[in-house]
């Protein structure tokens, strides 16, 4: 199997989401499976912000810096994990050097940008199929995503599932203050960016009893405080911080249409919290043969978080989470990858 592994992705740290989660805990996993991992992200080039999600910055002028970076790595296997100016840069790095790479579909950029701009989505996924057929497989993380772009022509459509951080994400102790206390039971929460594509009004607009509670930040953020003033809004949080956000609440509440995963899903079960969502993919995967206790999914949000609130069961929820490691998502990782050869590297 390769040992030098290179990662070259659009979406990296400071950015807060789930591409850079999965990305930042498959390097410490692979490399304390032995390998050796860089991670080539836009923090090493001359940026510019995103149109409308200023926060995240795209490299600009990258093909000859990036070319000396990989060739200065040498790696055994090249990934590009995102179609940004990064990922573009890589590809055609590897197609100048015919050189093999894998990369993955992490997010709906043909959903996003046709909610933006009048580009019919069927344009979109035909720049992202032409990007992602060029290399030897592209890894997705759920099977109803693989059997979709299987439909919209994507070729080599390999698997590669998720994983939590099991230690950080935990059930209370049975004599700690739950977060959320001071609030009117029960609590609904959603737990993640605040951006459009994440559904939000979905949830905030619902009918349910107690309280509803909004952790974490994004471009949204200021139009839903407006919009919803009896909501709770906690801002963005970490660690311990996080972890209480999800066992204090009730119900975590995912109403998003367009991801294709949510690691926030399997952060709320393994902290013994059932989930409500739509029957999309994602969710319908994490709960794939799962037990009632873990919550509910329904084309009706509102009875969702009602079903989850009367049969969720902290222990059920945290039992279906301990099937998901990232050890398991590792190993999937670098058995889809792709061997180059000392040839590949002459750029």
């Amino acid at each position: 199997m390769p040992e030098r592994i290179l990662i070259v992705t659009d979406a990296w740290k400071p950015q807060v989401n789930g591409v850079v989660r999965t990305l930042a805990t498959l390097r410490g996993e692979l490399e304390m499976m032995g390998h050796v991992v860089d991670i080539i992200g836009p923090d090493r080039f001359r940026t510019f912000p995103c149109p409308t999600y200023p926060e995240i910055r795209l490299a600009v002028f990258a093909r000859r810096r990036l070319a000396k970076l990989i060739n200065d790595f040498r790696p055994d296997a090249l990934h590009i994990a995102t179609e940004g100016p990064l990922g573009m840069a890589a590809r055609a790095w590897a197609k100048r050097n015919n050189a093999t790479f894998t990369t993955s579909f992490h997010t709906r950029f043909p959903e996003y940008v046709s909610a933006r701009m009048p580009i019919p989505e069927s344009f979109t996924y035909g720049v992202m199929r032409r990007f992602h057929n060029a290399g030897s497989g592209t890894m997705v993380a759920t099977a109803s995503l693989r059997a979709e772009l299987t439909r919209r022509g994507f070729e080599r459509v390999l698997d590669w599932t998720r994983g939590v951080d099991l230690a950080l994400f935990h059930p209370d102790a049975p004599d700690e203050l739950r977060e959320w206390d001071s609030l009117p039971r029960p609590v609904f929460s959603y737990i993640g960016r605040v951006a459009p594509e994440k559904n939000l009004a979905a949830f905030l607009k619902l009918d349910l009893p107690g309280s509803k509670v909004v952790v974490g930040d994004g471009p949204a953020l200021a139009g839903l405080r407006r919009a919803f003033p009896g909501v709770h809004f906690a801002g963005a949080r970490f660690g311990e911080e996080l972890r209480r956000s999800y066992t204090g609440s009730d119900v975590f509440v995912f109403p998003s249409l367009t991801d294709t995963f949510g690691l926030v899903l399997l952060e709320a079960l393994a902290c013994g919290t059932p989930v409500a969502a739509y029957p999309v993919t994602g969710p319908i995967d994490v709960l794939s043969g799962a037990a009632p206790g873990v919550g509910a999914v329904d084309n009706d949000l509102r009875t969702a978080c009602l079903t989850a609130l009367e049969r969720g069961e902290r222990g059920v929820a945290r039992a279906h989470a301990e099937l998901f490691s990232w050890r398991h998502c590792a190993a999937m990782f670098r058995g889809n990858l792709t061997q180059l050869t000392a040839a590949d590297i002459t750029d």
